[in-house]
């Protein structure tokens, strides 16, 4: 990379921005997105999204409120369906697949809620502990000991008897990423993780996402619009504009960019002019 500045090319109509290098270790991406479409009704959502990330890495997919961020989420973990393109997973392409081979595939990705989707009926160790009953897990000495680390991970030990009412919107978002993890998996998707929080809290959430990429060498895609957060946990920042990647690099790079678009975003300016 040279330091002219970061990767970015000629509005998405002139193409997409460049993808990262593949590694040279001959091992498989965590995740490769080739050609994604989506249209919903009359709006093209999706135009043919390229994207890859390395095993390890986080992530953040910036972009406009309605810009397809979210979508695309859905898409790396089987909840939509593309109308083209291909989205692999390890090397294993998810697009078409039988729900039985899915569900195995998703083994591998977690997933944040927005809100932290918790049930509301069940305590923090049993909203924690779903996965694993799903899974079959039946032993209660298995599940405490999976839980209390779990809680120790997300500096919440001792709170296994509350209830989501009762818990702060910091606490939520802790609950549902102890759960989303508590299987091990080798990525995490985050919506908005810290939307609706205070700065002290958000902060916490990021340090959080940080610290799980080191301990269990997780890969992390965040979708936010806190672009603080963003800085603070990107190995690689992707904004996605009119349904293309526009711009991928590193926050160093996307902060020195003169790219009116990426300026405009950054600086929370409209496209209209006085």
């Amino acid at each position: 990379m040279s330091e002219a500045g970061p990767i970015v090319t000629a509005p998405p109509s002139s193409g997409p921005a460049r993808k990262p290098a593949a590694s040279g270790t001959g091992e498989p991406p965590m995740i490769a997105v080739r050609g994604l479409t989506k249209g919903i009704g009359a709006q093209d959502i999706l135009r043919g999204v390229d994207l890859t990330v390395a095993k390890g890495e986080t992530l953040v997919i910036i972009g406009r409120s309605g810009g397809g961020k979210s979508v695309m989420l859905k898409h790396l973990i089987g909840l939509m369906q593309p109308d083209a393109g291909e989205i692999q997973i390890e090397g294993e392409n998810i697009i078409g697949l039988k729900e039985r081979k899915l569900a195995a595939i998703r083994l591998k990705v977690g997933i944040l809620f927005q809100g932290g989707a918790l049930f509301d009926s069940m305590t923090v160790e049993e909203n924690i502990a779903f996965p694993l009953r799903e899974a079959g897990e039946r032993d209660p000495k298995i599940i405490r000991q999976k839980v209390d680390e779990m809680l120790e991970v997300i500096e919440l030990e001792g709170q296994h008897d509350k209830m989501p009412v009762n818990l702060s919107g910091g606490m939520k978002k802790r609950v549902g990423l102890a759960r989303a993890i508590i299987r091990r998996p080798s990525c995490v998707l985050y919506d908005e993780p810290t939307a609706g929080l205070d700065p002290v809290v958000s902060d916490s959430i990021n340090r959080l996402i940080r610290r799980l990429q080191e301990r269990f060498s997780v890969t992390s895609i965040v979708v936010t619009h806190d672009m603080k957060s963003a800085f603070h946990i990107a190995d690689h920042i992707a904004y996605l504009h009119e349904g293309r990647i526009y711009f991928y690099g590193t926050s160093a790079e996307l902060q020195r960019s003169t790219d009116p678009l990426l300026q405009d975003f950054l600086l929370g300016r409209s496209e209209a002019t006085a």
